[in-house]
């Protein structure tokens, strides 16, 4: 009878809570899609955090490009994955963030994904073509108004993060600049220190090696501190533009549904993996600086971001189609 009794308490207890009676997690491979092409900085990203991940979790990362339409289709074979914790996203500030606020989306940025973790952030650097007569923000600011539509600034693309960033900062100076866009920060980079445009927004990782070379001059970086690799170099919230902050942003998401102890397990892990200081050495590369959140924390960060940029899409009428 004893024995008995005991069968029927495990099976009530798996039946109330499915995950005891299943195979502890994880048990087999987790597939990491990461929604761009193998090689960029946002790859080594993903490989570089899984490859310890995996360690501390005991199974292997399989990382998965998935790139092309700036991250949809990655999102959507998220999406429609299984919500067992066998399929995670590297979303990041294009796919939930910049583009939910410009374009309609075949997925839902909130709705359809399940927050893991945040894994840091890079901020965005403003940079002018060397010939401009300016070495601070003031300066830029006055001679964009002294000669209203005659400077240009590239982006990566219509409603990239370098886009948006600078139609932000001419919100706030109430002031007029023409917008070039480029199919990527390499054209966008190319054109901007032969003079064909006076200033731009990018990512601080592309932007340091022209940094460094002197070819372009950074005035201030996004973000309310003063990066480490350029502690020199202030901000924009020092130069006078309270809050302003933009930054590209990596982190992981899951299909919707995944069960909150696999959840609370992920992130448990990932920010083991995050404060380790070998990985701050790893991510420097690409001027991203980690930061640990809690999978509710980082869900409210996407809203927040999503729904900042899509004030400033509407305030600046920037509607694009996927």
């Amino acid at each position: 009878m004893k024995r008995r009794d005991m069968l029927l308490a495990a099976s009530a207890l798996a039946a109330s809570h499915p995950l005891w009676a299943q195979a502890a997690y994880p048990n087999k491979p987790v597939r990491y899609i990461v929604p761009v092409a193998a090689g960029g900085g946002s790859d080594m990203v993903g490989r570089t955090v899984t490859e310890r991940w995996g360690k501390l979790l005991g199974q292997t990362f399989v990382v998965d490009n998935q790139g092309g339409g700036g991250g949809v289709i990655a999102s959507q074979n998220t999406a429609r994955s299984a919500p067992d914790g066998y399929t995670l996203m590297q979303g990041y500030v294009a796919t939930h963030g910049t583009s939910p606020a410009t374009r309609k989306l075949p997925y839902d940025a909130v709705r359809d994904f399940t927050p893991i973790g945040m894994i840091g952030a890079t901020p965005n650097v403003l940079v002018v073509n060397t010939s401009l007569p300016v070495t601070t923000v003031a300066e830029f600011v006055a001679y964009v108004k002294k000669n209203p539509g005659r400077i240009s600034y590239g982006s990566a693309g219509q409603g990239s993060l370098t886009h948006l960033t600078m139609e932000l900062f001419k919100q706030q100076i109430n002031s007029y600049m023409v917008h070039i866009p480029y199919r990527g920060i390499s054209p966008a980079f190319t054109d901007l220190i032969g003079g064909q445009t006076q200033a731009m927004f990018p990512g601080l990782a592309a932007a340091v090696p022209h940094i460094r070379s002197g070819r372009v001059r950074p005035l201030a970086v996004t973000g309310l501190k003063r990066h480490p690799q350029f502690k020199d170099l202030p901000t924009l919230d020092e130069s006078g533009f309270k809050g302003f902050d933009a930054q590209q942003w990596y982190g992981v998401v899951g299909p919707a549904g995944i069960p909150a102890p696999i959840v609370h397990q992920l992130n448990d892990t990932l920010a083991a993996v995050l404060r380790a200081p070998d990985l701050s050495e790893k991510l420097a590369v690409e001027a991203i600086e980690p930061i640990v959140m809690t999978p509710e924390q980082f869900g409210e960060f996407i809203k927040r971001d999503i729904a900042r940029w899509t004030a400033l899409a509407k305030a600046r009428n920037i509607h694009l189609d996927s």
